[in-house]
């Protein structure tokens, strides 16, 4: 597990505080823990306004927040969904990747504040995940956005939730111009090579991304509906393009590029890349891992390049 020196540095931060009790932890102390990421966070990009929103839920409201590049509208707009395992994290925790999406794309940027579990357990997520994808579409306009110009993007569980709304808004007619997902969930079995071979690394083990299954899952079954796991959906096709960034030390690896070349069998255009020596989540940590500012520069000009044709 050979990690790149950058990434060696915060990991050897992390391992400094206490591990803890899977068999106990529970949720509010999962959340609670996340404070020492906070000393992380990037700045907001110069430049950037951002405003906070309603948009129509199957439970209520939907909270977002929305990261304004300026200039002339109508501008493309991307749905980001933050990741956590479906148990974490929220807008705050993701302000500095949507800035620096929105900066580096010139887009429109909604992140997206869905349910949590346990406390609202699959599918609760999805359902908010198609109805905020729904909602922004309708509401494009008023948002300074061009409804025939949308993406998806998000990162480990978001980009979850990213790939599998853009899967159920088919049926509507939908039409999004990319997919942009960061080290992806897409299998709750947890039985690939790179699980066994980074079963114990940094910022997400194996261990602790079968707690988030455990959380998030009523019972196992439901970890067979592609709506959980997308990479056991049976119909891929006309699937947006894509772009998949993966982290070389990262158990969810194998699972994030075999859904990469799952969409490729169906026809589906994909970049696929790896960022070898990083771990799961590096893609935020802009400004302190070199990493992170070339995958955030990477997937922006992807987003761009689709945005624009």
């Amino acid at each position: 597990m050979l990690l790149d020196p950058q990434a060696q540095a915060i990991a050897d931060q992390f391992a400094r505080l206490p591990r803890p009790d899977l068999d106990t932890l529970n949720a509010a102390d999962y959340r609670a823990g996340l404070t020492a990421f906070a000393a992380l966070a990037p700045a907001l990009d110069a430049g950037i306004r951002t405003e906070h929103i309603a948009l129509d839920g199957p439970a209520g409201p939907i909270a977002a927040r929305v990261y304004q590049p300026g200039g002339d509208a109508p501008r493309p707009l991307v749905v980001f969904f933050h990741g956590g395992g479906f148990v974490s994290c929220g807008l705050d925790t993701h302000d500095g990747l949507c800035s620096g999406l929105a900066a580096r794309t010139a887009a429109i940027v909604v992140s997206i504040d869905y349910r949590l579990a346990p406390e609202h357990p699959f599918p609760a997520a999805v359902d908010d995940a198609v109805a905020a994808l729904h909602a922004v579409h309708r509401n494009a306009a008023a948002l300074g956005g061009d409804p025939a110009r949308i993406a998806v993007a998000g990162d480990s569980a978001g980009g979850t939730l990213a790939t599998v709304s853009a899967r159920l808004v088919r049926s509507a007619g939908m039409r999004l111009a990319h997919q942009l997902l960061l080290y992806p969930v897409t299998d709750s079995a947890c039985d690939t090579a790179s699980h066994r071979e980074h079963a114990n690394a940094p910022i997400l083990d194996s261990g602790l991304m079968r707690w988030f299954w455990r959380q998030y899952l009523q019972n196992a079954d439901h970890g067979r509906d592609p709506r959980a796991s997308p990479l056991r959906a049976a119909d891929l096709a006309a699937m947006p393009p894509a772009t998949v960034i993966t982290a070389g030390v990262d158990p969810l690896r194998d699972e994030g590029e075999a859904y990469a070349l799952a969409l490729v069998a169906a026809d589906v255009p994909v970049t696929l890349r790896r960022w070898p020596g990083q771990f799961h989540g590096f893609a935020s940590l802009i400004g302190q891992l070199d990493a992170a500012d070339e995958a955030l520069a990477f997937g922006a000009a992807q987003l761009r390049d689709a945005l624009t044709r």
